[in-house]
């Protein structure tokens, strides 16, 4: 139970379907207690587990170098025991969006078949799979409103652009994280072609233009005082993470991989009261 729970990565998974309840909330808050939000966030959790299960099996020979305490080489959780896994975690993602709208079903298809093709193809390709995992971080915010009817809303689209960019720096920090066992898979990652100096001032730049992007709202008056006060905090966390994993990229890589990820957490509880409250 506990290496079929790692599997999965919960938080991440949580976060996910949090993110497409984020994007129903913005939109329409009254949409924020009702079926279509519940089953927003399952289709979230669920679709996300499933790649995260996808990612560990495919990983499994990097993991063995990178992180072999991982459930698959480890042997907690059989190869074949995940697939079947992920098959289920896929089905109920799916079956759940389903129950939405046809629109939904194809946006939760496509976000699923691109987090197989991200593990399947993409994860070599460097900065393009870097940005195929971004834009999975991105759509939830799309799927919510699609759930409610305004998927158009321009407060949304700029919530999916600020996810992508800070996303996309995200995994190229990681990547500094991972050339060795990134070698046994030849993943041509940024980090491992250019080096981690190189890796570490993109990775900055598309912090600093999340940074950036997450003020435009404000600019334009779309959002008001309390978005503003609250959009600080992340900005300073991504601001801070820039600045350490430039003064030294190999070994603050992982710190800022993980305070990163914290700094998007509140971006989006940002985005949830600031947005509302517009």
């Amino acid at each position: 139970m506990r290496g079929t729970i790692d599997l999965i990565r919960p938080i991440n998974s949580i976060m996910v379907g949090f993110a497409v309840m984020v994007g129903i909330s913005v939109v329409s808050p009254i949409n924020i207690v009702t079926m279509p939000s519940l089953l927003g966030f399952l289709t979230g959790f669920f679709i996300s587990s499933f790649s995260m299960v996808m990612n560990d099996y495919y990983d499994m020979e990097v993991d063995k170098v990178n992180r072999p305490d991982r459930p698959l080489p480890s042997g907690r959780v059989p190869p074949n025991s995940a697939l079947i896994l992920a098959s289920v975690l896929l089905i109920f993602g799916i079956a759940s969006s389903i129950l939405i709208s046809l629109n939904n079903f194809i946006i939760a298809s496509a976000f699923a078949f691109l987090a197989w093709l991200y593990n399947f193809w993409g994860k070599r390709k460097g900065l393009v799979g870097n940005m195929m995992v971004a834009a999975s971080v991105a759509i939830p915010f799309i799927y919510g409103g699609m759930a409610v009817g305004h998927a158009d809303n321009l407060l949304l689209l700029w919530l999916a652009l600020i996810s992508f960019l800070a996303t996309t720096g995200r995994e190229v920090v990681k990547t500094i994280c991972d050339i060795e066992g990134d070698k046994i898979r030849n993943v041509m990652s940024i980090a491992r072609v250019y080096g981690p100096r190189y890796a570490s001032i993109f990775g900055s730049l598309m912090f600093m233009l999340a940074i950036v992007s997450s003020w435009l709202p404000i600019i334009t008056g779309i959002v008001g005082i309390v978005y503003a006060i609250l959009i600080i905090i992340p900005d300073a966390i991504f601001m801070y993470g820039s600045i350490m994993v430039l003064k030294s990229p190999s070994s603050n890589a992982l710190h800022v991989k993980n305070i990163s990820l914290f700094g998007m957490l509140i971006g989006l509880i940002a985005f949830l009261i600031g947005g509302v409250g517009s």
